[in-house]
């Protein structure tokens, strides 16, 4: 029976096979898309993607039932936390200008099941959150006419009442999402031209509502005598954080349309920065005067904004308001259609997925495969399901990404640059320059089969230290960690990083509620978890990192990728069980997919080197000089063909 189980060295091959990363060409700029997109484009894209009908919806809804006028607050702490994670994306962005976002970033740092799995929820992120835009456009479109649509549908069509599907057939829905498809499908330009158009109506609707609302603002409505500033206290605040996080999601479409930058490096960080900074001031300043012109308990949360006006006596104002609701919608819409088939032509481009997916149009340089399909996949869920159920699912799909995106930016901050200089030596000590070599006799350099040869005896206050290896000043501490190649110590350590933040995140979420532990158990546990955290992230600071890059580099790594892992796994935490169900099946479905078809064509399994049969001893003389010896390896009962028998490539100094 002991044959059928697979050997150690199988199992190696495999594991290997699933964390194998990306292998980024020497021109990154270098695209079969047409970089036409400014900085401009970029940031409408990014205000597109994240001011939506949130703006008109969601304000109303959390300051009525979750915070009271304090949800100016909360917008403010989601904001700030949304930043850590926009700002690991601009870095990603500037340095790997390919299309792909998270998936991308996971790819060229982590390893390629990691990155598949993002793709996969990032993808069906894309198609329920785009149909369910679209059930919200018809909808509100809908109410304006009384809802006649919906009757004439009902009366014509019929009703069904089946599990999972909706009510009646939304064919107005279905009917928008076809036409974005069809924009979107004429190129990256005309997609920006309609962006910018509605965009602009969305944004001069914001600006009315500013100046009007402040204009009938009054500020006894965050008095006493309404329940003040903050009537759910800081429970309030924290809870309307949580879901006003969610406003925030759709800046990864920037990082999504890097390849179709004309620059880049200095684009994608400036419009992620601008994009986000807009929408976070939109979203405040809307609560703001909001909450002034109407008592906060007096909200409609279904529109709040539409109502507040209506009540005031300007009901002509919602005309405006339904308007701006709409434009934002369709930035929204344009926004899903642009990313979605653009990261499935990265997974394809990689052979993860279906390589149909990855053919470009030679006259509009886009995907036009993939928005087609995915664009009538949309259609199809908008029309038939009913999405309110699926929602949720969102927020899982955008956090795990954010989460695998900051543990990303740390894992490649503290990797060794690509050059053409011999790499670092296999105890993870520099090769020495040649200045330190004495100035008696003939000046060499010495590498081996490997290029992982250092020379002894070197002097160490002179030693220049690369990416991942242990700073000076630790090393007599934890000398122990010198013997590990640059990064592994730093690898380790984010993993047991996030392990510690998940059991943290665990006792806090559910060691009152579900867990029922005593206080001196609960506490204990998070003295222990918060240790862990806290000494790998000490670790991870020990390693030298990058400096000097050309790009764009977040601030304070690896504090804040660690506190935007921390957020992401909290709220992440926080969702229904029954979200974490249908995550853990479409897990599963996703791993047939990769299992199925992706592990096997994937390009980088064609770049795997075959075995090699050498191996490399290294000998230090007493006085300090180095031999190598490269022998061949030969199996126990028979030689191998075209080896030599006897030691070669001698080298001595």
């Amino acid at each position: 029976m002991a044959r059928w189980l697979p050997r150690s060295a199988d199992l190696t091959r495999f594991c290997q096979k699933l964390n194998r990363v990306k292998t980024l060409e020497d021109d990154m700029m270098e695209t079969s898309f047409n970089r036409c997109l400014s900085t401009i484009d970029l940031t409408l894209l990014g205000i597109g993607g994240m001011v939506g009908s949130g703006l008109y919806v969601l304000t109303g809804t959390v300051a009525k039932e979750i915070a009271g006028p304090a949800v100016i607050v909360s917008f403010i702490i989601a904001g700030f936390a949304s930043l850590l994670a926009a700002l690991c994306y601009a870095e990603f962005g500037a340095r790997v200008p390919k299309t792909g976002s998270a998936y991308m970033f996971t790819y060229v740092s982590v390893g390629e099941i990691w990155a598949f799995l993002i793709g996969w929820n990032v993808l069906l992120e894309y198609m329920i959150g785009g149909a369910a835009v679209a059930r919200a456009w018809s909808g509100y479109l809908d109410s304006i006419f009384n809802h006649k649509i919906k009757n004439f549908t009902e009366t014509h069509v019929g009703t069904w009442q089946v599990p999972f599907l909706a009510h009646y057939p939304d064919f107005l829905a279905a009917a928008i999402l076809l036409v974005a498809t069809a924009f979107i499908s004429f190129g990256a330009k005309v997609s920006s031209w309609l962006n910018h158009v509605f965009s602009a109506i969305s944004m001069g609707v914001i600006l009315f509502i500013l100046i009007m609302g402040f204009i009938l603002a009054q500020p006894k409505n965050w008095s006493a005598q309404e329940g003040g500033f903050a009537p759910y206290g800081l429970s309030g605040i924290m809870a309307g954080t949580a879901t006003c996080f969610y406003a925030f999601v759709g800046f990864d479409v920037i990082a999504a349309s890097s390849e179709e930058a004309r620059n880049p490096q200095r684009a994608v960080p400036r419009a992620i920065a601008f994009s986000l900074g807009l929408a976070t001031g939109a979203y405040i300043l809307v609560s703001v005067v909001l909450t002034l012109m109407v008592p906060w308990h007096t909200l409609d949360p279904d529109s709040a904004l539409a109502d507040a006006f209506y009540r005031r006596g300007y009901a002509w104002a919602g005309f405006l308001v339904a308007a701006g609701s709409i434009c934002a919608m369709n930035t929204v819409l344009l926004s899903n259609l642009f990313s979605l088939p653009r990261i499935v032509y990265a997974m394809a481009e990689d052979g993860l997925f279906f390589q149909v997916f990855s053919r470009v149009h030679p006259r509009t340089q886009v995907p036009v495969v993939g928005i087609v399909v995915f664009g009538l996949l949309m259609a199809l869920l908008a029309l038939i399901f009913d999405l309110e159920a699926l929602v949720q699912f969102l927020s899982i799909g955008t956090l795990l990404a954010y989460t695998f995106v900051a543990a990303s930016i740390i894992v490649l901050r503290f990797q060794q640059q690509k050059v053409d200089a011999p790499a670092p030596a296999a105890s993870g000590r520099p090769s020495p320059q040649p200045q330190e070599v004495p100035s008696t006799g003939e000046l060499k350099e010495y590498e081996s089969f490997s290029d992982k040869l250092q020379l002894v005896d070197r002097d160490k206050s002179k030693e220049h230290r690369e990416p991942g290896q242990l700073k000076a000043a630790f090393e007599p501490y934890l000398e122990f960690l010198s013997d590990f190649y640059p990064g592994e110590v730093v690898t380790v350590a984010v993993v047991t990083l996030m392990v510690s933040a998940i059991c943290l995140c665990s006792i806090l979420v559910f060691g009152n509620t579900h867990l029922h532990l005593p206080t001196w158990s609960y506490s204990l546990l998070l003295v222990l978890f918060s240790l862990g955290f806290l000494l790998s992230l000490l670790l991870i600071w020990a390693h030298e990192q990058q400096h000097g890059t050309q790009t764009f580099q977040i601030p304070l790594v690896p504090l804040s990728p660690a506190l935007s892992i921390v957020l992401n796994i909290y709220l992440m935490l926080k969702l229904s069980y029954m979200t974490w169900l249908r995550f853990a099946v479409w897990l599963l479905l996703g791993l047939l997919v990769y299992f199925g078809y992706g592990i096997w064509h994937s390009k980088e399994n064609l770049r795997e080197p075959r075995p090699q049969r050498v191996s490399a001893r290294y000998v230090v003389f007493p006085s300090g000089s180095l031999e190598e010896r490269v022998q061949a390896v030969q199996p126990s009962s028979q030689p191998a063909a075209g080896l030599p028998d006897t030691d070669t490539d001698d080298c001595k100094r």
